[in-house]
């Protein structure tokens, strides 16, 4: 969304003509918080049977933890709003299965905490944000173990994040968004018919992701 905001530094000068004094005043300036961003996160995984509940910290029968690289990209549609996308595919596993790719279309809405004060500043700021989406997951077996889910389906999540903004190079000091570090967890797939080191089965899979965007 654009918003017109007064120059940080107002700069006035005095002209006089036929006695009279005139105030010069600055030219209100336009922010643009549309935009092209770039990110990367790694993600810790659990792939397990449908009736295996989720624990991400321990080892588990029927559940595979994995960890993952992705990459994303995206754009900022307004100051509440953004189109984003993902791909991952997996760096570790545990023993029976791997993820052999992961990609997903997202809708982020997003809610900053910041006011018109902190943003005529320049300030640094959280918000949170919420993924609707449809994506795909593919895994495999490894070692010797014979595993295979390749569905796709809609997907959802919820995260948080931290701005952090610099001076815009259009010489109007005015800001803008630059490196954000953000953390989220992600539903990937719930009841994913496959065929599992068990046999045929139901599989869900969630990602928790950390990482960092940098803002064009």
């Amino acid at each position: 969304m654009k918003e017109v905001i007064l120059s940080l530094v107002a700069i006035s000068s005095l002209a006089f003509a036929s006695g009279d004094a005139v105030l010069v005043v600055p030219a209100a300036q336009e922010i643009d918080d549309t935009g092209f961003y770039l990110g990367a996160g790694v993600s810790a995984m659990s792939s397990r049977k449908s009736s295996v509940s989720m624990d991400i910290f321990n080892q588990k029968d029927g559940q595979d933890r994995l960890g993952n690289l992705e990459f994303l990209a995206g754009y900022m549609v307004n100051d509440y709003l953004a189109i984003e996308g993902r791909y991952g595919f997996g760096i570790t596993d545990e023993d029976r299965v791997e993820m052999s790719s992961q990609w997903s279309i997202f809708l982020k809405p997003i809610y900053k905490f910041e006011d018109d004060e902190d943003r005529a500043n320049g300030e640094n700021y959280f918000s949170v944000y919420a993924l609707f989406g449809y994506g795909g997951v593919k895994f495999d077996g490894v070692n010797g173990v014979v595993a295979l889910v390749d569905q796709s389906g809609f997907q959802w999540g919820l995260g948080v994040s931290y701005t952090f903004r610099e001076t815009s190079s259009d010489g109007n000091y005015t800001y803008k968004d630059s490196w954000t570090v953000y953390a989220d967890y992600a539903c990937l797939g719930t009841d994913m018919e496959g065929l599992y080191y068990t046999g045929e089965t139901e599989v869900n899979a969630d990602a928790f992701t950390v990482g960092i965007i940098y803002k064009f």
